[in-house]
């Protein structure tokens, strides 16, 4: 059994104190700043004292994981509350401290966390109908307050980190269902970095000597661009201090995931990209414009997610260009909206669409199965489409006119014919692309038909559709 480190647990706690004083220190008054320090420093003794003697199947002593789970928490910007759930999230679940424990000690805020993320325990349901059950409870929770998610995202990152000592068919099991339920989870929150890390940390579970053989593919072309990178990092470093340009330029090579594996014949040109952080949106296109005077730019390769995000809110240029022998990709951000990139919906001003997300969750809480997870995986792949005024939605990718008709309302979806799709006429099964612009054609009578069904991909609009049909045979 591994020896408890009092040192790690000292140096963490050090770092998760100084992460809430850097992102809350000046936005809050004295007091309150204090307290959150001092119910910070009460909830580590508590888990300490309720974890005592606990060890994990690697003989680690429990308390490391929690400790480790509210690091992640507090390094993206989670607050105070969120910070303490983390430290007491398996108190409720694996000691005698109960959630009334919590919430008297901790209040309602803390305990609202510690339950959405403690699972749903039944002697009578089978261990399959147990876990939709617990997805089901968080998913509430989450309606309520995200944060619930969040936690369980760094919750699963380091279960995940830690996994080895586990039966094989478990981690198998716990690897798919992260692909299945938390990394489209993540990306509907705009978290694209949780989402690729889960992504890759499953996918290193499943497929551990395709995993093996990819990083050491990567690491091999690591070092053969090792002096080329350097050289041309410090020509382009050269070409913004001359135009008085600050630039942080952030080596990112592409974690493991199917896409990787397909692209990774291709050796450097799909491995790697060059990370660039500046101050304002406008230093984005002036760096640009240096970028290209240094090297030819790729045609067709220059995606502009500045003035309109990319899918889930990730904002950055994406250019490629030729950079001697070698093709090298650039994204170009600002330092807030990197933030944006990693946190989501944690960053300090981030747009987040909370009622889209919330009319999703409800709508997989509310069909036939206890928790659609097909729809849920098939929601996070999305489109941008436009309504005739030029109000922008985004849909499910795959999403028909039907679909459209639903999502801006019910009654309109029950009384919809037709579509234009750009200004012609289609079925209303035709399948949208990203940014069209679309308009509903109804007529006087309901219209609803069981083929629908086949027609329409989102929950909301599958959900609307059944319970008409369903309504009307009992009428009948």
């Amino acid at each position: 059994m591994m020896s408890f480190d009092e040192k790690t647990v000292k140096r963490m706690t050090t770092d998760i104190l100084e992460l809430l004083t850097t992102h809350y220190g000046g936005g809050m008054s004295d007091e309150l700043f204090e307290n959150g320090l001092d119910d910070v420093q009460c909830a580590l003794n508590d888990a300490r004292k309720w974890h005592e003697g606990q060890v994990r199947r690697s003989g680690e002593p429990y308390l490391f994981h929690p400790l480790r789970v509210s690091h992640l928490a507090a390094r993206h910007w989670m607050d105070f509350p969120s910070v303490i759930a983390a430290l007491l999230h398996d108190v409720v679940e694996d000691t005698p401290m109960s959630l009334d424990d919590v919430r008297t000690v901790y209040g309602d805020e803390v305990a609202l966390l510690v339950d959405g993320l403690t699972k749903v325990e039944s002697a009578e349901l089978s261990r399959e109908a147990t876990k939709m059950e617990t997805y089901r409870k968080q998913v509430l929770a989450a309606i309520e307050d995200v944060r619930v998610l969040c936690l369980k995202f760094w919750d699963r990152i380091d279960n995940l980190n830690t996994i080895d000592a586990l039966a094989s068919e478990k981690q198998k099991r716990i690897a798919e269902e992260t692909r299945e339920i938390y990394v489209p989870l993540a990306n509907h929150l705009g978290m694209g970095y949780v989402a690729s890390t889960l992504d890759s940390l499953s996918l290193h579970v499943l497929y551990p000597r395709r995993g093996i053989g990819y990083e050491q593919r990567v690491s091999v072309v690591k070092e053969g661009t090792k002096s080329f990178l350097r050289q041309e990092k410090a020509r382009i470093t050269n070409a913004c201090e001359h135009e008085k340009l600050g630039a942080l330029l952030k080596d990112r090579w592409r974690p493991f995931s199917i896409s990787a594996i397909q692209q990774a014949k291709r050796g450097f040109t799909s491995l790697y990209t060059l990370e660039v952080q500046v101050d304002r949106v406008m230093d984005a296109y002036l760096f640009i414009g240096v970028l290209h005077s240094l090297y030819p730019p790729i045609p067709g390769k220059l995606r502009d997610h500045l003035i309109v995000p990319s899918h889930h809110g990730y904002q950055a240029l994406k250019t490629t260009v030729q950079a001697g022998e070698q093709r090298m990709r650039v994204e170009v951000t600002t330092r807030k909206l990197a933030r944006f990139n990693e946190s989501g919906v944690l960053a300090p001003g981030f747009e987040f669409r909370r009622e889209n997300f919330r009319d999703l969750m409800k709508s997989l809480t509310e069909g036939e199965s206890v928790f659609d997870t097909q729809s849920l995986m098939l929601a996070s792949k999305t489109i941008q489409i436009y309504s005739p005024k030029g109000e922008s939605f985004v849909l499910p990718e795959g999403s028909s006119a039907l679909d459209f008709a639903f999502d801006i309302h019910e009654n309109l979806g029950i009384h919809a014919c037709r579509a234009k799709i750009n200004g012609q006429t289609r079925l209303l099964k035709t399948r949208l692309l990203d940014g069209d612009q679309i308009e509903i054609e109804v007529s006087a009578q309901a219209g609803v038909l069981p083929k629908w069904l086949e027609w329409a991909v989102t929950p909301k609009a599958r959900n609307t559709i059944r319970r008409y049909l369903r309504n009307n045979v009992k009428k009948s």
